[in-house]
């Protein structure tokens, strides 16, 4: 049978145009621009050097350089093993993994948790979190607009971007003091509309290393409460940036505290090392127990079509050990281990620098906290710690504390002088 053009498909086959038409569909596609933190592990990886260094992976190192798993880790999978069907989750995930993951942020004891109040949902990590509440503040704040800080992780801008969320910035790092912007970040939230909705971090800022104290917490929730801002939190590094779950929430408790109605994206990656499982929770404190049904109802639908069910064997891991008192208990000590590693490096590089005689003062290389450390170093200066030193790191200078070892940690030191001391 001839199309209406009187063309046979035989005929246009014979001249190709079919062919043209099929290598063309996606003719139009260019590569993407490489994300900046995988691509300097790629370009560790590729150089030969027996002296490179990467503190650029945002993954914790044991102090060999080595990746990490933890025995509460190993003995949760020790004991589920064999005993898991490969059914479905729920669509809302692991009812267990995510009640136990509410009693960190909100409290063993929450009167949240006690009313049902909170709707939530299991997540791919934290990313996934911060993805459906991103989709859910557009489906139902339509109009709204998120307000994140200068900086941020970078993905932040991605999330947001691609549910279709208009992005304004708020202040918060200062370069010169290498510390908190203050009075710049209460100027933004003072100057926002009433009702904006502001992504803050809970603990251990990324990348920066800084958060704002108890007090300035307290005064940032009272700010939110007199202009009606919507504080949505994302969570990390909880347990990972102190040592101590429970103050690395100190932020939410000071909101809750207040009254706000919150949100939060909870991560496993970090404090359990269950960086592959992508285990996450996303939370939205609600005003009543059947507000919190209907937005958890509508959380549900949103990942329907993204990936219809969460993964069952990290949620697993993380109800296991949670769930066991001996195991939960084991994983407070492992997670302070980590996190005590990462502080110790703070001040043997502090130390490092100290007695190298540098003029600049690296106090910031310990006030800050967490994986990573802001260090000040220009984009030029983070050039040549590769091109002379072989040491990969972000160009905004940001160094993952992980990467730090008592075996490098004077020959980064040494190239951090000899990069800075003429600044």
């Amino acid at each position: 049978m001839a199309f209406r053009t009187g063309i046979s498909r035989r005929m246009m086959m014979r001249s190709g145009f079919g062919l043209r038409s099929m290598s063309s569909w996606w003719g139009s596609v260019e590569p993407a621009a490489k994300d900046p933190i995988l691509g300097v592990t790629e370009a560790f990886l590729a150089d030969p050097s027996p002296d490179k260094v990467n503190v650029g992976v945002g993954a914790y190192r044991d102090d060999n350089g080595k990746p990490v798993v933890l025995e509460c880790v190993r003995e949760a999978e020790r004991r589920i093993a064999g005993k898991l069907n490969m059914e479905y989750l729920p669509m809302g995930g692991s009812v267990n993994m995510v009640e136990e993951t509410l009693k960190l942020a909100y409290g063993e004891n929450s009167e949240f948790i006690k009313d049902k109040r909170i709707a939530a949902v299991q997540a791919l990590s934290g990313t996934g979190a911060c993805r459906l509440f991103a989709d859910f503040q557009k489906r139902f704040r339509p109009d709204s607009q998120i307000y994140i800080p200068v900086p941020t992780w970078a993905n932040h801008h991605n999330i947001w971007r691609d549910a279709q969320v208009p992005q304004r910035t708020f202040h918060y790092y200062h370069p010169e003091t290498k510390g908190l912007d203050f009075a710049s970040l209460m100027d933004d939230v003072k100057n926002a509309p009433n009702g904006s909705f502001f992504l803050l971090h809970a603990c251990a800022h990324n990348p920066t290393g800084v958060d704002p104290s108890e007090e300035q917490w307290k005064e940032i929730s009272y700010q939110f409460k007199v202009k009606g801002h919507f504080a949505f939190f994302d969570m990390a590094y909880q347990g990972f940036a102190s040592g101590d779950p429970e103050r690395d929430a100190k932020s939410i408790k000071i909101f809750l505290e207040d009254g706000h109605l919150i949100g939060i994206a909870q991560s496993y990656a970090k404090n359990m090392g269950l960086y592959g499982q992508r285990v996450g929770c996303l939370s939205l404190l609600c005003e009543d127990e059947k507000q919190a049904v209907a937005v958890k109802s509508q959380l549900q639908q949103i990942a329907r079509p993204m990936y219809s069910n969460p993964p069952v064997q990290g949620a697993l891991i993380v109800s296991t050990i949670l769930g066991d008192p001996e195991l939960k208990k084991l994983w407070l000590k492992e997670v302070k281990v980590m996190a005590d590693r990462i502080i110790g490096m703070r001040t043997a590089l502090r130390e490092n620098l100290e007695k190298l005689g540098s003029p600049l003062s690296w106090e910031h290389i310990t006030n800050q906290i967490g994986m990573f450390c802001y260090s000040g170093l220009t984009p030029e200066q983070v050039d040549r710690m590769t091109n002379e030193f072989h040491i990969y790191m972000t160009r905004n200078g940001r160094i993952s504390m992980a990467g730090i070892t008592t075996g490098n940690v004077s020959y980064l030191a040494n190239a951090i002088h000899e990069v800075s001391k003429s600044a």
